[in-house]
């Protein structure tokens, strides 16, 4: 079992920047590849970002590429995600999730994943 924890939402201007965090609990974090989602209201779930479970290979969707990173530290078992240059239309929550998995693929859609954090509101503002 993984209990994810994000933080750092809020509300910014279009421009700014965010940095959003999810811990997890457990000793096998490493074990895990890692998604950061979003759903903005009326809206399905949608893949924003994904980082492998070792290597640290990452993947974008194509709508962030080039002002979102996606990191992680398997030591602080916490998995990041910069987002600079942020539009109005990133409003949404964000969610990040686990999947275990024993290669180094990166999951995109929602169904793949196994554990998922209750979210954090981003809201950017024009």
């Amino acid at each position: 079992q993984v209990q994810l924890v994000e933080s750092g939402g809020g509300l910014v201007q279009a421009g700014g920047s965010l940095r959003l965090s999810c811990a997890a609990s457990g000793r096998t974090f490493s074990s895990y590849a890692m998604g950061w989602f979003r759903q903005a209201p009326g809206k399905e779930r949608a893949f924003v970002a994904g980082i492998s479970r070792s290597r640290g290979n990452t993947n974008y969707a194509d709508s962030v590429k080039g002002r979102f990173t996606i990191s992680r530290d398997n030591a602080k078992n916490t998995v990041y995600l910069q987002m600079n240059s942020l539009k109005p239309e990133d409003t949404a929550v964000y969610y990040c999730a686990a999947r275990l998995l024993l290669g180094d693929g990166i999951p995109t859609m929602p169904a793949s994943y196994d554990y998922w954090g209750q979210g954090t509101q981003v809201t950017v503002s024009s």
